[in-house]
């Protein structure tokens, strides 16, 4: 397509923009877990590069993960909002993320593959599925672990 890079250009920086409504006290809460998960989500790139999981031919540079838009946009901004309305209610964190993640993995992708951005190679869309429902115990573990361990909060 023809202008790509500003689409995905858009589509990493306007989720930015939603962060002014969030509190400071929200962001402070959940941005280790939300950081945590975006280095999870980087390696988790390599990994797929190298085993062939998935293929974007979209390239910010040489060496540099084509999913960083998506990483550094709206899965990180959307880590934010998802854990600030459900965590501590984990079936509706759940089914929220369930809910996000089917509308990524069987609309929103196939919208990215017609624009030249990101196809699946190796994993069929359920097993896309599986690794977002991994992802979502993940970033939930982790969200939970750094209260508990790192802040004592045991609420």
């Amino acid at each position: 397509m023809k202008n790509l890079k500003l689409y995905i250009a858009i589509m990493a920086i306007v989720p930015w923009f939603s962060l002014i409504f969030l509190d400071k006290k929200t962001f402070r809460k959940f941005l280790p877990g939300t950081l945590f998960m975006a280095i999870y989500l980087i390696f988790e790139g390599r990994l797929a590069e190298k085993r062939k999981w998935w293929w974007f031919p979209f390239k910010i540079k040489p060496n540099v993960l084509g999913e960083l838009p998506l990483i550094w946009g709206p899965f990180f901004i959307g880590s934010f909002w998802i854990l600030k309305y459900t965590y501590r209610k984990f079936n509706l964190y759940l089914l929220v993320n369930i809910l996000v993640d089917s509308l990524f993995t069987y609309y929103v992708l196939d919208i990215f593959k017609k624009f030249g951005y990101v196809t699946l190679v190796r994993l069929t869309k359920f097993q896309l599925s599986i690794v977002f429902l991994f992802k979502t115990f993940v970033l939930y573990g982790f969200q939970l672990f750094y209260d508990k361990v790192v802040r004592g909060v045991s609420d």
